[in-house]
């Protein structure tokens, strides 16, 4: 879990419980789209929820996950398949990123992996989704699949799913390469601030962080000539609840050096309690185990009657 994740997305869900009935799935599925360790995944899935819970997500006023707890998920996912067409999924952009040149040898649950997430919403009726710009293709891909079940069956089981997009710091870039979203399989750590790296590591990292010899421009129409400059600008005006135009009018005409003393202070003072509440709760993986459970239990209750609308709507006996 690193810097991107926390600005892209776990500080806004934590938001949402105020406005919202949330449910927070652990993606533990989704993550078998590709070669996992059975000891790593285990390990990855408690890490991912602590980070959750550590950037805010209340497990006691939100309903917290791990995907491959509820069956539901897997059964609405082949159900999904059948609903969706195959010229839906050859346009998912997603797919082709990730795949690359090994197209034939990715997995064929990569290729139907907006499947899954299809029903990772609609098994819970969901309204609204909080999604970044690179995932608001499948959430199209959802209502659409929601849409055609609705009319081939002649029900009106499944709402079409919003998007909720997230605001500021929603896509953050490598700190190595400000062209390249920051992430978890970059070979680099220096590319990313994980959220479980000391104060004396994320300095270092933002010290060694790309840039180029220019001041800081006045102009946002210049910054975006700038892919480093725009990256830390960026996410220091997320860390701050500021403007990029707020954050750029301080540091025009200056070098990067006071720009990254201020972002070194602001990110260690921003993602040190979370570091904290990460490294106490892992150390506990049975209090991380039970709260997982408790919320399997609470989905399992949600989706179940969802999916039997499904199936009698198809006409699987029971």
């Amino acid at each position: 879990m690193h810097l991107g994740n926390y600005l892209g997305a776990f500080r806004n869900w934590a938001r949402l419980q105020s406005d919202y009935e949330c449910i927070y799935c652990v993606v533990d599925l989704h993550a078998i789209t590709v070669p996992q360790d059975p000891r790593t995944l285990a390990d990855r899935t408690r890490e991912a929820a602590a980070a959750y819970i550590a950037s805010g997500v209340d497990p006691s006023r939100s309903i917290l996950f791990n995907q491959s707890r509820v069956s539901a998920h897997a059964e609405l996912a082949w159900i999904c398949e059948c609903i969706a067409r195959i010229g839906w999924l050859n346009r998912m952009t997603q797919f082709k990123d990730k795949a690359g040149k090994n197209r034939e040898k990715a997995s064929v649950g990569l290729y139907t992996y907006p499947c899954l997430m299809a029903a990772d919403i609609l098994a819970y009726q969901a309204t609204h989704v909080p999604v970044g710009e690179d995932q608001k293709q499948h959430l199209e891909l959802a209502r659409d699949i929601a849409a055609k079940f609705n009319r081939d069956f002649g029900v009106d089981l499944f709402p079409l799913p919003e998007p909720i997009i997230q605001g500021p710091g929603a896509r953050v870039m490598s700190l190595k390469d400000g062209s390249k979203k920051m992430s978890k399989s970059d070979p680099s750590d220096l590319s990313r601030i994980n959220l479980t790296d000391d104060p004396d590591l994320i300095a270092k990292k933002i010290r060694k962080a790309k840039t180029d010899p220019l001041p800081l421009p006045e102009t946002l129409a210049a910054l975006e000539e700038r892919p480093e400059a725009r990256n830390l600008i960026g996410i220091l005006a997320a860390l701050e609840d500021r403007t990029v135009e707020d954050v750029l009018a301080e540091f025009a005409g200056q070098g990067f050096a006071a720009l990254k003393g201020r972002l070194t202070d602001v990110m260690i003072a921003r993602l040190a309690p979370i570091t904290q509440r990460m490294r106490t709760l892992l150390a506990d993986k049975a209090e991380i185990d039970r709260i997982l459970d408790e919320g399997a239990e609470k989905a399992a209750a949600l989706s179940a009657p969802v999916l039997d609308a499904a199936k009698a709507a198809i006409g699987f006996l029971r």
